[in-house]
């Protein structure tokens, strides 16, 4: 990820400090359109941190980031919001909102001064809604779902946002293995599709089932980052988990996998 030329996203020897604790030291990662990039690593690495970094809701205290070629913080909110979604990790559903209604919050970047939804806004909504299977909740209030099920609907605002790139902060926390594999493999296929996503995940085998490239953090640095057969061996892991790995081919999920020494 050296090439620098065609990186949709961009950041350059971030560092970023709460307080006097530095978070975030030298990070410099290249992202490019056409793939899913996976963001792990130990709990406190900054993946969170940088994430929002990313999407302009953090500046770092030094270094740059770059969103198709100008600086990120030369966009206003609307022109960003255009370009980049995000799915936080934490969201307010506290609100009697239908699922419905939450989904379409991800088209205020393109509505009018009246906030009226037009035809293609109503595509952009139900197709959302079918990609995190969702239509049979559109109607119902986002306070009576399960915690799955709201992550889901977060997921779903980001997408009907219809933007080139797509974060997404854990976006299978909580989910049953057969909505996780389904969240992992829409990513996969919208980055296939030309989007760039880039996905924080603690699940790693899901993580090398489903990206085309790890980023790993530690303590704030940048451990290893590439595709996923290059950087899923057992010394990449053992160095960022420090735990004893074993990292094999699966035939059964046809993908590397990685299991850990107990106790």
């Amino acid at each position: 990820m050296t090439d620098h030329a065609d990186a949709a996203l961009r950041v350059k020897n971030g560092n970023f400090y709460h307080g006097r604790q530095q978070v975030l030291r030298d990070v410099t990662l290249d992202l490019h359109p056409g793939r899913h990039y996976i963001l792990a690593g130990p709990n406190g690495a900054g993946k969170s941190t940088l994430l929002d970094i990313l999407a302009g809701l953090r500046r770092p205290a030094s270094g740059e980031v770059m969103l198709e070629g100008r600086a990120l913080s030369d966009y206003g909110p609307p022109e960003l919001s255009r370009r980049l979604a995000l799915a936080p990790q934490e969201y307010n559903l506290n609100f009697a909102f239908t699922v419905r209604e939450i989904v379409a919050m991800g088209r205020r970047p393109y509505l009018g001064r009246w906030g009226v939804l037009g035809e293609d806004d109503q595509h952009a909504v139900d197709e959302a809604l079918a990609a995190l299977h969702l239509g049979d909740l559109a109607t119902k209030s986002v306070t009576a779902l399960s915690g799955g099920e709201r992550r889901r609907v977060v997921v779903a605002r980001a997408l009907a946002q219809a933007t080139p790139i797509l974060l997404l902060d854990e976006p299978v926390a909580g989910l049953d293995i057969a909505q996780a594999m389904a969240v992992m493999a829409l990513a996969k296929r919208l980055a296939e599709a030309g989007r760039l996503v880039l996905t924080v995940s603690h699940d790693l085998n899901l993580a090398a089932a489903y990206g085309h490239e790890l980023v790993f953090l530690k303590e704030g640095r940048v451990v290893a980052a590439g595709p996923v057969e290059a950087v899923f061996t057992n010394r990449v892991l053992e160095e960022v988990y420090e735990t004893p790995t074993a990292v094999r081919y699966d035939e059964f999920s046809a993908s590397l996998s990685a299991s850990f020494r107990l106790g």
